[in-house]
């Protein structure tokens, strides 16, 4: 079957395609941007991406089209798609239909940490030599890739409370059919398709609907978000974790002891730093456990977990300044991230100056105006790039920083300053969820000039 895909260089798109040439299928796609590291993944896979949205991409016509949720109504693409009568559908409902039934699902949920705790989860899989299948919202260094089909009967899934498509405005985790889901936390996100934190609480009772009576919700315990959730109606089993009644871990040398109801399973140890990352990791012991996984076998893959691209990874180092790029975006998100490079420096680690980019749409629009400076709080400085299509004013709304704040309209002057302000020992924090107009190198070249 020959598959175009629209908005093909998404991460969760580029997995459909990666998913789908695996398993025979002839795949070409359409984007209006790429980006590493689904770009290259694409192009590994020998995947031809056309860039923008000609209607002529799609002559001859392929078998279906798969419709991203970045195409809206207009787009000339998805209005030829429409004219012409051509066979489309979800990326979701795809993956639903053609990968994921009759298999053993086990999906991530939350507003943070997905794709770091669906990659540990599949790799807590593979160390155990269960074969799963995954599709991640990114690329974890252990597989080299974001999907693979898997030779097992478990598929682990990073679980987007995202709308599906422009005509399917439903959260896309509705149509994985998990029978293990982690329900990592909960905040308000997504600005431009929920309009309070109520309306997503509303779509993750609709996960917790589809999970069977003899599944499993891995819920962590201290989210009062996700507490109003289950109280909505709960059909599954539960098993906490950050809480006493379920999964706790204990930071204990260069890792952490892990209990169950007060009961010591023994150490864990990761190169992940951070509260969060240990929270990630109980939850991902969990629904491994769940999967038929023993407790220390779990324990033991945990230690030979490598990270995910583009989560605290460094890309380079010149003149003793450290460059580091993170997909952090949303504020709890941010200042745990600069938490996890504190604690991995130690104290006296020299400063982190954090490079900011509010891209997503929640941060362009000022949903998270209001709390961004506090996020920043533990940075030396904070350079934030104030985009064109950015609606709030930076410099007022993170003024409380004060000196430490430096807002730029332009991004080679972010750059310039960033790169002059740097000295021998410190971490530029570079967070986006985008490719940040290639910033990285564009530092690393100022400060090796």
């Amino acid at each position: 079957m020959r598959l175009h895909i629209l908005g093909i260089c998404g991460t969760f798109m580029a997995g459909i395609a990666a998913l789908a040439r695996e398993a025979g299928h002839s795949v070409t796609g359409s984007d209006a941007n790429a980006w590493p590291p689904m770009s290259t993944q694409l192009e590994a896979l020998g995947i031809t991406v056309m860039p923008g949205y000609d209607p002529a991409h799609l002559q001859p016509a392929p078998d279906v089209v798969v419709v991203g949720n970045v195409i809206t109504r207009g787009n000339p693409a998805i209005e030829y798609v429409l004219n012409q009568g051509l066979p489309y559908i979800s990326g979701p409902q795809w993956l639903a239909e053609n990968v994921l039934h009759g298999r053993h699902v086990l999906a991530v949920a939350g507003t943070h940490g997905k794709t770091t705790t669906t990659s540990m989860l599949a790799w807590l899989l593979e160390h155990a030599g269960l074969e799963p299948g995954f599709l991640v919202g990114g690329v974890p260094v252990n597989f080299g890739v974001s999907a693979r089909l898997g030779k097992g009967r478990h598929f682990v899934i990073e679980a987007d409370e995202y709308d599906t498509a422009f005509f399917d405005k439903r959260s896309k985790f509705v149509h994985y059919g998990p029978r293990t889901a982690i329900l990592n936390n909960l905040e308000y996100d997504h600005a431009d398709i929920f309009p309070d934190l109520a309306a997503i609480e509303r779509q993750f009772h609709h996960l917790v609907r589809t999970v069977p009576g003899e599944g499993l919700l891995v819920v962590n315990g201290a989210d009062a978000n996700l507490k109003r959730v289950l109280e909505m109606g709960c059909w599954s089993g539960v098993e906490y974790f950050d809480d006493a009644r379920g999964w706790t871990a204990q930071r204990q040398g260069q890792g952490f002891e892990v209990s169950l109801r007060g009961t010591a399973q023994g150490q864990a140890l990761t190169p992940m730093a951070g509260a969060h990352n240990r929270s990630n990791a109980v939850a991902a012991i969990a629904a491994a456990v769940h999967a038929g996984v023993p407790p220390q076998a779990a324990l033991r893959g945990l230690e030979s977990f490598r990270g995910i691209k583009r989560r605290l990874e460094l890309r380079g180092e010149v003149r003793g300044v450290q460059v580091y790029d993170d997909f952090a975006h949303h504020p709890t998100a941010i200042a745990v991230t600069i938490a996890a490079l504190r604690e991995q420096l130690g104290d006296g680690g020299g400063r982190i100056l954090a490079v900011l980019e509010p891209r997503s749409n929640t941060m362009r629009l000022g949903g998270h105006a209001e709390t961004l400076a506090d996020s920043l709080r533990d940075a030396a400085l904070s350079f934030v790039y104030a985009r064109p299509d950015l609606k709030w004013d930076a410099q007022g709304a993170l003024g409380s920083l004060g000196e430490r704040l430096r807002v730029h309209a332009q991004l080679d002057a972010l750059v310039a300053d960033a790169a002059a302000q740097a000295r021998p020992g410190d971490r530029l924090l570079v967070m986006s969820n985008g490719d940040f107009g290639g910033v990285h190198q564009k530092l690393l070249d100022a400060l090796g000039g």
